[in-house]
C-alpha cells in the first residue's frame, strides 16, 4: 500500500495546504486531494495563508472552502507544490506529506512525494491517484488540468511532452472542463492587468547582446494601474519571446516590502541554480527568489552580473 494511501485511512482530520499566493498548480492539486477526501468521508480543511488569492482561480470547484485561519486539531497535513516549507506561511505540527515537482525541493515532508520530471505538481498527483486505482471524478479532473496547462503555460513549455498530452487527454474522458480552464487562466483579462503589461513592455531593457531581458516593476505600476501582483506574469513571459533574448527576468516589491524575483529561460540555462544564488530555487528554466533590504536596481545589477558569465 502507497504510504500516502496509508496515511489518508488512518487519519481522522486531514488538513490540506495550498502555498502562499497560490497559482492554479498549487490550487488545483490541493482541491483535487481536497475532492477525493470528501468522498472518504473524512474530516478536511483546505488552507491556504493568502486571503487575497488570484481571482483568476475563482472557477475552480470548491475554492469558496478554503479557509485562512489554521485549525488545531488536525492529525495530517498534505502540502502541494511547495518546494521550500516556508512557503506554507505557517507552521505544520505532526505528520506532513510533501507533493511537489521543483527540482529545489526540501524534502520536508515525513512523506516526500516529489517528480522533478513532472511538467506540474497536478501531474504528481494524477500519477498518484491513478497508480492507486483511484477514480476521477468531474471535478478532481478539472482542478488537475487547470493546473497542468497553468504549469505548461498553455501546453507551450519546453517541457510538454506526450506525457502531458495524454494526461490532458485522460482528464478530460473523466470531465475535465478543459475549454473553461483555458479560458480562465489565459482568456480572461482585466483592463488593470493590460495597462500594467504595457507599463512593463515599455520599461523592460535589453542587455548581454540582446540576450537578457530585465524588467522592473516598481510600486508606482500597481497604484497607477490597480493590477494585482499575478498580473506580472503576463508581460515576462511575453519578453522571453523575444527574438534573440535567452533570459528574462522580473523584478517587483511585494506587499510585506520584500523584492520579489522571477526568473524564466530557454536552451537549458539553469535558472534555479541562479535563484538558489539569492535564496530561492524552483525549476531549471522557471525560478524565483525574494529578498529584503536592497532597491530593485541594485538586485537588476547582480543578477545580470551574474547572469553576464553564463550567456
Amino acid at each position: 500500500m502507497h504510504a500516502l494511501v496509508k496515511a489518508l485511512d488512518d487519519a481522522k482530520h486531514i488538513l490540506i495546504i495550498a502555498h502562499i499566493n497560490p497559482d492554479a498548480d498549487s490550487m488545483g492539486s490541493a482541491l483535487a486531494m481536497y475532492t477525493h477526501v470528501l468522498r472518504l468521508h473524512k474530516k478536511v480543511t483546505i488552507f491556504c495563508k493568502t486571503e487575497k488569492m488570484n481571482p483568476a482561480l475563482n472557477f475552480l470547484p470548491f475554492i469558496e472552502k478554503v479557509k485562512h485561519n489554521l485549525p488545531t486539531n488536525y492529525d495530517l497535513a498534505l502540502s502541494f507544490d511547495c518546494g521550500a516549507i516556508k512557503r506554507l506561511g505557517v507552521e505544520v505540527e505532526g505528520c506532513l506529506v510533501n507533493v511537489d515537482h521543483h527540482v529545489s525541493n526540501e524534502n520536508y515532508g515525513e512523506i516526500n512525494i516529489i517528480d522533478t520530471t513532472a511538467i506540474s505538481t497536478t501531474q504528481v498527483l494524477y500519477d498518484f491517484f491513478t497508480d492507486n486505482d483511484i477514480k476521477l471524478n468531474a471535478k478532481m479532473s478539472t482542478c488537475l488540468f487547470a493546473g497542468l496547462a497553468d504549469d505548461s503555460q498553455n501546453f507551450t513549455t519546453d517541457k510538454t511532452n506526450e506525457r502531458a498530452f495524454l494526461m490532458a487527454a485522460s482528464l478530460i474522458q473523466s470531465g475535465a472542463d478543459n475549454a473553461l480552464c483555458i479560458k480562465e487562466l489565459f482568456k480572461s483579462r482585466s483592463l488593470a492587468s493590460i495597462r500594467l503589461k504595457a507599463k512593463m513592455l515599455e520599461s523592460a531593457r535589453l542587455s548581454c547582446s540582446a540576450k537578457l531581458v530585465s524588467t522592473l516593476v516598481p510600486r508606482s505600476f500597481f497604484e497607477e494601474t490597480g493590477a494585482y501582483e499575478v498580473d506580472c506574469e503576463e508581460a515576462l513571459h511575453e519578453t522571453l519571446e523575444l527574438v534573440n533574448v535567452e533570459v528574462a527576468f522580473m523584478l517587483r516589491y511585494t506587499k510585506e516590502n520584500r523584492i520579489k524575483g522571477s526568473l524564466r529561460s530557454k536552451n537549458g540555462i539553469n535558472m534555479n541554480d541562479l535563484a538558489s544564488y539569492f535564496g530561492g530555487g524552483g525549476h531549471v528554466h522557471s525560478a524565483g527568489f525574494v529578498c529584503d533590504g536592497v532597491s530593485l536596481e541594485e538586485i537588476e545589477t547582480q543578477v545580470i552580473n551574474k547572469l553576464e558569465t553564463i550567456l
